[in-house]
């Protein structure tokens, strides 16, 4: 169950929950707009954004909260989404930031048999054998391995 942001009671009279997309969301915008130091367990959690309400407009400004801004996405949401494009764009007296993210699904596989025979990385083994090849240690397979696994992954 995701709470939603903000906080509040549906028409039932429960706590008020949302689907995944929605809550992704809001957690975006909780981190857009909670300043560093303001969680107590989580003193760096936060954008600072709310700092620069009246703060003097410049490019300057634009470019190092977009560089700050990214880094707090990437460290708390990196799990979640994948930014795409990420801008803060100065506009006369006003700041605008424009994301643009996939969100990323956790938990989606595909079973490693239905791969063996298409990977350059298992065919150095007996057929028998290539269960073998996805036990142990983390082993950097080639470009072409990579391609398989990217396509069947995404369909």
């Amino acid at each position: 169950m995701n709470v939603d942001y903000p906080f509040r009671f549906d028409a039932r009279g429960r706590t008020a929950a949302t689907d995944d997309d929605d809550h992704i969301r809001d957690m975006i915008e909780q981190l857009l707009f909670t300043n560093p130091g303001e969680r107590v367990n989580r003193p760096d959690f936060g954008s600072g954004v709310l700092d620069l309400v009246f703060a003097p407009n410049s490019p300057e400004l634009a470019a190092a909260l977009q560089f700050s801004m990214q880094a707090a996405v990437q460290q708390w949401l990196g799990d979640l989404i994948q930014v795409d494009s990420l801008e803060v764009l100065s506009e006369d007296a006003t700041l605008r930031i424009e994301l643009r993210y996939v969100v990323r699904r956790t938990g989606d596989t595909v079973p490693a048999a239905s791969l063996a025979g298409r990977l350059a990385f298992t065919r150095r083994w007996p057929r028998a054998h290539w269960r073998l090849a996805f036990q142990g240690n983390l082993h950097e397979i080639g470009r072409r391995d990579f391609g398989v696994i990217e396509r069947a992954l995404a369909s």
